[in-house]
């Protein structure tokens, strides 16, 4: 069988695997120990990457005429490629801090979303939280004015509720007016008798003053 039959189905599973790839990561794994490699790829795999050692002339006939292709000239050494369906930063971000423990993991570039990046691009891609990690920030931003309503709320219910309280001012208000509203209608007619009597005297002195003539 000819060299060429034997790559190609090789070739066509890669070129596969980054068709709808939002991201490729090339790595120089040279220096891991069995364990180390062994928690990388556990860790991408639970990260939804998909992690596997290709020889350069395969991955460099399957990235032509792909936005791949610009990794061409990174294509020397040992080389693996952490491929990313999903979460266009994850290969980067599990990288860079799997790196940070495990000197020997070098990364050499990457494409994310269709750009290139160099080995400190990828870096900075690194820092780019996920989407899960937006979600869980936006929610606790979101968490705070909310238990602060609820709190409120609580309050007002151990207290009888919303409603009780305006009732209870409404009591307290209308109990002054009832007592005075008698007091302000009995005024006047207490001051209308003492002013009736003195008229009721002074009628008959008048007209007995010229019988007595």
């Amino acid at each position: 069988m000819a060299k060429v039959e034997i790559k190609q189905p090789i070739v066509e599973e890669i070129s596969a695997a980054v068709k709808d790839a939002k991201s490729v990561v090339l790595v120089d794994y040279r220096g891991l120990t069995v364990a180390e490699d062994t928690q990388l790829r556990k860790q991408l795999r639970e990260a939804g990457v998909n992690y596997k050692v290709y020889k350069n002339t395969m991955m460099n006939f399957a990235f032509k005429g792909t936005d791949y292709e610009a990794l061409a000239p990174f294509l020397e050494g040992p080389s693996a490629a952490a491929i990313c369906n999903e979460d266009a930063t994850a290969a980067a971000r599990v990288i860079a801090k799997f790196a940070k423990t495990a000197k020997a993991l070098e990364i050499k570039a990457g494409v994310v979303e269709g750009e290139f990046y160099d080995a400190s691009g990828i870096q900075a891609i690194a820092e780019i939280p996920s989407k899960e990690e937006l979600l869980s920030r936006l929610l606790g931003s979101m968490k705070s004015p909310i238990s602060n309503i609820a709190r409120v709320l609580n309050q007002i219910a151990e207290k009888g509720g919303a409603s009780a309280a305006p009732a209870e001012e409404a009591k307290a208000e209308e109990a002054p007016v009832a007592e005075e509203a008698p007091a302000a209608e009995e005024a006047p007619a207490e001051e209308a008798k003492t002013e009736e009597a003195p008229a009721a005297e002074e009628a008959p002195a008048a007209e007995e003053a010229p019988a007595a003539e």
